[in-house]
């Protein structure tokens, strides 16, 4: 990049910073989506939310299917 043209786009520099941010953030988030022992964890608190009766099984079966579409290559989207 040269003096002028760093010159003109110094003004441009916070949204930069933002942008690598939010960047960097999405790719964390990316990482924990996909994580296997977090998608263990939530299966977890799904079985165990089914065994206290909050949840019925068509919804435990649902959710579950969700959680397991995630370790996938191209898993769900968020929700």
């Amino acid at each position: 990049m040269g003096i002028l043209s760093g010159l003109l786009t110094l003004p441009l520099a916070p949204v930069r910073g933002v942008v690598w941010l939010a960047e960097q953030i999405e790719d964390v988030a990316e990482r924990q989506w996909h994580d296997p022992g977090e998608v263990r964890r939530e299966l977890e608190r799904l079985d165990a939310d089914f065994d206290a009766g909050r949840v019925t099984e068509s919804e435990r079966d649902e959710r579950r299917d969700a959680l397991v579409a995630r370790l996938l290559p191209g898993g769900a989207a968020r929700s």
